[in-house]
């Protein structure tokens, strides 16, 4: 019979997230995320596999608790437009409060470009955070509370690149009036009112 488990996963993962956020993925070893989540090396390979299984789990788990958890959030609450505003807002607020930035660009930058299995994630995910602006933007479009004069889709790619831009930008040059133009311009774009 299998013993039970004689520790809080969730701080485990709490603690190695932060271990792999902290620090990135390559700079992260066993011993370090060992000594951050109280397992011994067996323990941790025997409970969450090996480093890159555990990094997979971390990551996941981080995009669930936010990026999903922000759209599922702004999708009931608000509307379309309205939505996508307090997205970019969250974003900039998030990204001038933790200088560790969004571990999802962090991993896009760092491990993506070595890793076909992470790249697939991260892609993923990125594809998660498109349909959400292009599900915000098409119904917009449709009520006229969102500018029609461009395709949905390719809104919702610059948008997503966006996002992406102002979490490297805040890493290196985390400015508020900078972040909040940067936004505000793009978000210029939903205006139905606004010249082309």
């Amino acid at each position: 019979m299998a013993r039970p488990r004689a520790f809080d996963e969730t701080a485990a993962l709490d603690a190695a997230t932060d271990c792999f956020w902290r620090s990135g993925y390559a700079a992260t070893s066993v011993r370090d995320l060992g000594a951050a989540m109280g397992l011994g090396a067996p323990s941790l390979y025997n409970a969450f596999g090996d480093k890159h299984a555990l990094f997979t789990r971390c990551l996941d788990r981080y995009l669930d608790g936010n990026m999903r958890a922000r759209i599922r959030r702004l999708e009931s609450t608000l509307p379309p437009r309205a939505a996508i505003e307090r997205f970019l807002e969250e974003v900039v607020a998030r990204s001038l409060a933790d200088p560790r930035g969004c571990l999802l660009v962090n991993t896009a930058l760092e491990v993506a470009p070595h890793d076909a299995a992470i790249a697939e994630l991260v892609a993923d995910r990125l594809s998660e955070l498109e349909g959400f602006f292009h599900r915000c933007l098409s119904v917009g479009q449709r009520d006229g509370t969102i500018a029609a004069r461009r395709p949905a889709r390719d809104v919702a790619r610059l948008l997503l690149t966006t996002i992406m831009g102002l979490r490297v930008l805040a890493r290196a040059h985390p400015e508020p009036a900078l972040l909040k133009g940067a936004a505000r311009q793009a978000l210029s774009l939903l205006d139905p009112a606004a010249p082309d």
